[in-house]
């Protein structure tokens, strides 16, 4: 009987083919560089795992954070507002916050672009600059004098 490693390592016993002799050796290289492969991608896998975790943690964090801001919020603006209008402003501000960032993100997008992109872009901010200089101050007085009003009939009960 013949023995299969004796003939791959040269051993005595019959001689092998070289085709398979070749195909052998090619084999093994494979399984060692796969092994090495394995042992790469476990040693990459493991921090990127752990890394993954502690982001999806911070996530919900971030989310309960926000929410417990926003009720302590919403709760403070109780004290010296009606509720819908505590509501509703703590909505307000939300949105036009959450405009900003995507309108600045949007302007730089625009910017990088070059080019016509970056020209509208700044005609763009011009523009919002213009409205906001005269919405702003309008705005701020409208509330002022809901609040007075609002305040001044909380006094008289």
């Amino acid at each position: 009987m013949s023995d299969p490693a004796a003939q791959r390592s040269g051993g005595p016993g019959p001689a092998v083919n070289p085709t398979e002799r070749l195909a052998a050796d090619v084999a093994e290289v494979v399984r060692a560089e796969v092994r090495e492969m394995r042992t790469q991608v476990m040693r990459v896998a493991r921090p990127t795992g752990v890394g993954l975790a502690l982001l999806a943690t911070a996530g919900g964090c971030l989310v309960l954070g926000a929410g417990a801001a926003s009720a302590t919020a919403l709760r403070m603006l109780e004290t010296f507002l009606p509720r819908r209008l505590a509501s509703a402003g703590l909505t307000g501000g939300y949105l036009v916050v959450a405009a900003v960032v995507l309108g600045r993100a949007g302007l730089q997008q625009l910017r990088a672009a070059g080019g016509g992109s970056a020209w509208l872009a700044d005609e763009v901010q011009d523009a919002m600059a213009a409205t906001a200089s005269q919405v702003v101050p309008a705005g701020a007085a409208a509330v002022r004098d809901e609040l007075d009003q609002w305040g001044s009939g909380r006094q008289d009960r």
